[in-house]
């Protein structure tokens, strides 16, 4: 079988988009989740952190569902989406769309640029939830929001929430970043525990400025990625519910593939998130997949350069300037 594929990625969570619309593939999720397995690997075939699948939707301008480079489903993955809602804008024409996602319709517009020459896109991150129950977290209490949990650590003060996937975040300083603190933590509740029966994705935030914090998040079926976007939007939120920054305010965030922005709104008791941020092409291919050989033979037969890397590298050289200041 012969795949059109596209390399991408915001803030270096990269991802290969493949176009369920244009070519009747007719990928069940068996095909899909062994794609991910095979294509993801960053030692035998192209790499990437998962594989981003657009559909025809009956709801929105498309759909588009996420396998991770386990191949396993992810509900949602803003920076993924970022990417994902450039290719339906620019495949359709238009400046801003609706795309579906597993549990909720999302807007995603193009944006002013971040930062000089680099495509940019803001995604609606929702729906935002503290309920326990939906992470799942198993504990005797409804929520979780700036509290221990003594299983995990003694020193750390956590929040959980879901965005819509789960998210463990705690705001940590300099040393425990350092530390493996976070390695020890997101492997104990990414393993078999009575805490996280689905697993979850551990963030460490760090304070830096007024308007600026750093991210790392340790991605439930992916380890330690570039980026997350959920993670960075669920993480402004905390810093907003602490009143370390303010709502309806773009905040700097930064983390160890670049920057994006993040805005929080409250309606009622209902919060929604801006995620803003590049949506990188890097290449085009064309690869030949065999699903009947055990293993799931690849070849590449043709690639393309964007030639849009060069540009992000500016992006990525003011961040790691500005980190280099804390």
């Amino acid at each position: 079988m012969i795949i059109d594929l596209i390399k991408c990625h915001g803030s270096n969570n990269d991802f290969l988009l493949i176009d369920e619309t244009d070519r009747n593939y007719k990928f069940d999720d068996f095909k899909r989740r062994d794609l991910a397995l095979a294509l993801c690997d960053r030692e035998a075939s192209l790499g990437a952190d998962g594989i981003l699948f657009i559909r025809p939707s009956r709801v929105a301008d498309a759909q588009y569902r996420i396998f991770n480079s386990d191949g396993t489903e992810a509900s949602m993955c803003g920076n993924g989406l970022r990417c994902a809602g450039r290719y339906v804008c620019e495949k359709l024409g238009v400046e801003e769309a609706v795309i579906e996602t597993m549990k909720a319709n999302l807007k995603v517009k193009k944006h002013e640029e971040i930062f000089i020459d680099i495509p940019t896109y803001q995604v609606e991150i929702s729906p935002v939830t503290f309920d326990l129950k939906d992470l799942p977290l198993y504990l005797d209490q409804e929520t979780l929001i700036q509290e221990k949990i003594t299983q995990l650590s003694e020193e750390l003060t956590f929040t959980a929430l879901a965005v819509p996937n789960p998210h463990l975040t705690a705001i940590v300083s300099k040393e425990q970043l350092e530390s493996d603190l976070q390695t020890r933590l997101s492997e104990k509740v990414n393993n078999p525990n009575d805490l996280f029966p689905d697993g979850v994705n551990v963030s460490f935030i760090r304070l830096l400025e007024k308007g600026s914090i750093y991210v790392r998040t340790f991605e439930r079926g992916v380890g330690y990625t570039n980026a997350c976007g959920t993670a960075m939007s669920a993480s402004t939120l905390v810093t907003c519910l602490m009143g370390e920054n303010e709502l309806d305010q773009p905040i700097n965030v930064y983390n160890n593939g670049g920057m994006v922005q993040c805005a929080v709104h409250k309606e009622d008791e209902t919060y929604t998130i801006d995620l803003i941020g590049n949506a990188t092409f890097v290449y085009s291919a064309q690869i030949e997949v065999d699903f009947t050989k055990e293993g799931l033979l690849t070849e590449i037969l043709e690639q393309e350069d964007y030639n849009e890397e060069n540009l992000y590298s500016k992006l990525q050289e003011h961040a790691e300037k500005y980190l280099n200041q804390f």
